[in-house]
């Protein structure tokens, strides 16, 4: 890891070591296509859904390196292209993590590219369409990508407002795709996989999923992800009883306020001892 907090810079994983995802429809088919034709992409969906570990499988299955920004509020255009620093007496220029990911011909992934600021989405825009290049102001650089080269960014359509959205210029240099939470029996798959929890759990768990979803009278910003839904299944694994991970994975990872705590815990309560 960088000490600018992204990752990147390594081999390509090799075969037997793909990361486990479950497709849903023909994400990875339309991924492909796009890298071979040098087309950006755009992912957009729920937090936890699967967004981040789609893009590590597809770099893995296409053999890229994989460069991962996790973008902030005090992200800027010089945090992703590079900067002058000083070290040992001298000025060295310093390549920031898209400049490295377009020299290294990785895939670059922007998660959450909403969150950044402003001037960083221009920078993206002579990378995300037919140029491909990545104009260095300070070094007076201008590089190529080359063939290998891939940009992809992911924002949460929930959290957007006017003041955080992609303006029309630069959403229509990707292809979309669109991400939600998946169908029962495809979460109940990945939480298998994940935890390596029985079916039984895992059951118990997606229909927990599907009740806290229902709700719509609870003031929560974002409903349970298939994340959490894994989180809570690897504590059981280890041998947390159900309903404390349900309380410490979910409910208190959804909401602060106690009466809304209580009411979740309630739903929780319902799915893991349909009885009492």
């Amino acid at each position: 890891m960088y000490r600018d907090g992204t990752t990147g810079g390594a081999p390509p994983v090799q075969a037997g070591t793909v990361p486990f995802y479950a497709e849903q429809a023909d994400e990875c088919l339309v991924f492909e296509h796009a890298f071979r034709q040098r087309l950006p992409v755009l992912l957009k969906g729920p937090t936890g859904c699967g967004k981040t570990r789609f893009v590590e499988h597809m770099a893995a299955r296409l053999q890229r390196p994989l460069v991962t920004v996790s973008c902030h509020d005090d992200l800027t255009a010089a945090d992703l292209v590079g900067r002058y620093l000083i070290g040992d007496g001298n000025t060295v220029w310093i390549d920031g993590p898209l400049a490295r990911a377009v020299r290294q011909g990785a895939i670059c992934y922007l998660d959450e590219v909403v969150e950044a600021r402003k001037d960083t989405t221009v920078v993206l825009h002579p990378l995300a369409d037919d140029r491909r290049q990545l104009p260095i102001e300070r070094t007076g650089e201008l590089l190529q990508a080359p063939p290998e080269f891939m940009l992809v960014v992911s924002y949460n359509p929930g959290y957007q407002n006017l003041l955080k959205s992609l303006k029309p210029s630069t959403r229509q240099r990707f292809v979309a795709l669109g991400f939600d939470y998946p169908v029962p029996e495809v979460e109940r798959r990945i939480i298998v996989a994940e935890s390596g929890v029985g079916e039984a759990l895992a059951t118990r768990l997606v229909k927990l999923a599907s009740a806290l979803r229902r709700l719509t009278d609870q003031d929560l910003e974002e409903t349970v992800s298939t994340r959490l839904l894994v989180v809570a299944a690897r504590l059981v694994a280890s041998g947390l009883p159900e309903l404390a991970a349900g309380r410490v994975a979910i409910v208190d990872a959804l909401t602060d306020d106690a009466e809304t705590a209580a009411a979740l815990n309630e739903v929780v309560l319902a799915a893991f001892h349909p009885g009492d």
